[in-house]
């Protein structure tokens, strides 16, 4: 199956989709991770890319729609695609149209993630990993059992990402409501949205999302 999970950055897409490649075997396209990685990297694109993320704005179509035709090839080998955080804007949902096309796929559902936007700015503020090992933590919700210990590898130090501020998020959502909003009329017209309460705890909207997959 070919998946879109939609909703503003935070609304726990990431979560889901990891999930759902690591039981189904699908593959997670996530223009959030790719273009991390590519700023890491330091290639062109990253480095394009890294003063528009770090403003909290939504890199280009071009770029995003190029890194995913590369990934595409690779998903539909295995068990589909989960589109992260893509398509985001009218225009991308035409290039992913195409792409599946030229491919002889189709999309099968598009899951929104409802979320209250000031419970999710809690959220992402909030949040904070282990620099050695990643693993991920709360100020509120999930502290390391040991002061300053990271409960994974007893790591001690901790990093935030600079974009995880509530000015920042608000921007995100200001953008995900004008630009990502009005592709959904798209889908709907073809009967293929699902919305789900994406602010129920994490193993309720997975079942959710399940059903929905095996129904």
């Amino acid at each position: 199956m070919n998946i879109i999970l939609l909703g503003p950055p935070g609304a726990g897409k990431g979560t889901q989709a990891s999930r759902l490649v690591e039981e189904r075997g699908m593959v997670q396209l996530s223009t959030g991770d790719m273009l991390r990685a590519a700023v890491k990297a330091g290639t062109p694109v990253g480095l394009q890319a890294k003063a528009v993320m770090e403003a909290g704005e939504l890199v280009s179509d071009a770029i995003v729609s190029a890194l995913i035709g590369e990934r595409l090839d690779a998903a539909e080998a295995h068990g589909g695609a989960i589109f992260d955080g893509y398509p985001r804007t009218k225009a991308q949902a035409q290039a992913l149209d195409l792409l599946l096309d030229e491919r002889g796929e189709k999309l099968d559902l598009v899951i929104e993630l409802d979320v209250d936007e000031d419970a999710l700015v809690d959220r992402i503020t909030g949040r904070f990993t282990c620099a050695a090992c990643g693993e991920g933590y709360h100020d509120r919700y999930k502290l390391p059992r040991v002061q300053d210990t990271c409960d994974a590898c007893g790591g001690h130090e901790f990093k935030r990402r600079p974009d995880d501020n509530e000015e920042t998020v608000r921007t995100r959502m200001a953008e995900y409501r004008a630009k990502t909003a009005p592709i959904l009329p798209i889908y709907e017209a073809r009967g293929l949205v699902r919305r789900v309460d994406g602010m129920a705890p994490i193993g309720e909207v997975g079942a959710v999302i399940d059903a929905l997959l095996d129904g």
